[in-house]
């Protein structure tokens, strides 16, 4: 309980406060910097070249998946990766239904959130079931999804989680897991009206009547700071198995083969006191146990274990066994 009667500050305090207040203040030669407490902090340094890599690496991939599993091969190309505000990603959208599936992005924080445009949705559904791919260019407001045209939309989905996943791979594991889905993109709230959102958008050809349509990846801009070093770093888009890699790894073979070294064979070791090697004189002996075999050594690491002897009239040495340089003690 605090007692009112008595003064919080003790008079000496007072004089020092009052003394401040008539003089010019305190702290005053510190200099100042602005901040506005309203802005965004943009520290994280996303790499969206890295992820515009990625995203092409994705298309190869989701192409593969959708013909395999429904027959249709979308002729879909990456946007180049945005970061916009959400209120304002939610304003360019098209009216609703849209198929808005709200995800988590393991090992990424938070939820991001999969739209899927109707024509993209019918376009498989048609070609699922032996026809040309036609789309449609709207659905009545408030239309829900029907059960068929909901499996094809799982099915996208799987192909898209599956695709994604290895496009991320050379960059870090990730894991895809549904949390719910939607007609109305305003009703998944992944992140506030004017946080920062990184879209990925891959927008579908239009073919005849059908109107072009997309997939879009909304990431909330704070969910990437777990990997925003890795972002940074150059992503590795290829497979390995193209014809220019094959010629750049059979020359840089090549020049490796051809790399001299110096390696040098260790006898035996022995221990001595500072003061018994300095009164050494010639002709004094050294005693050590001989190991049962010599070690050899490239630039100071252990490779081999030898046995030492001639060949002709020259030294030479045996090779016994090679070693695991991070096993030998």
């Amino acid at each position: 309980m605090v007692d009112a009667s008595k003064p919080l500050l003790s008079p000496d305090e007072l004089a020092a406060l009052a003394e401040g207040i008539d003089g010019e203040g305190y702290n005053v030669d510190i200099p100042v910097r602005k901040h506005d407490l309203t802005s965004e902090d943009t520290s994280l340094g996303v790499n969206v070249a890295s992820l515009d890599m990625i995203n092409e690496r994705f298309i190869r991939l989701f192409r593969l998946g959708m013909l395999e599993l429904l027959r249709t091969s979308p002729r879909l190309n990456p946007v180049r990766v945005q970061i916009v505000r959400f209120g304002d990603y939610l304003k360019d959208l098209r009216p609703p239904p849209l198929s808005v599936n709200t995800i988590r992005m393991s090992p990424l924080r938070g939820q991001a959130m999969v739209i899927i445009e109707p024509s993209v949705i019918f376009s498989s559904l048609d070609s699922f079931f032996g026809g040309f791919g036609r789309g449609v260019s709207q659905l009545s407001p408030g239309r829900l999804f029907t059960p068929t045209e909901t499996r094809i939309i799982n099915l996208i989905l799987q192909v898209f989680f599956r695709s994604m996943k290895e496009a991320w791979s050379p960059i870090s594991p990730v894991e895809f897991d549904p949390v719910g889905s939607e007609i109305n993109p305003q009703f998944a709230q992944i992140a506030d009206e004017n946080d920062r959102v990184v879209l990925s958008r891959f927008e579908s050809e239009a073919t005849g009547d059908s109107p072009a349509g997309f997939i879009d990846l909304v990431i909330p801009y704070v969910s990437l700071k777990p990997v925003r070093d890795l972002l940074r770093s150059r992503v590795q888009t290829g497979d390995g198995n193209d014809e220019s890699d094959k010629v750049w790894r059979l020359q840089l073979t090549s020049a490796v083969d051809e790399a001299s070294l110096r390696m040098h064979v260790r006898l035996g070791e022995v221990s001595v006191p500072l003061e018994n090697l300095q009164s050494l004189q010639a002709g004094d002996l050294l005693y050590f146990k001989k190991p049962e075999h010599a070690r050899a050594y490239v630039c100071g690491v252990p490779v081999y274990d030898v046995e030492v002897g001639a060949l002709g009239q020259q030294v030479a040495c045996r090779v016994v066994q090679a070693l695991r340089p991070e096993l030998v003690s």
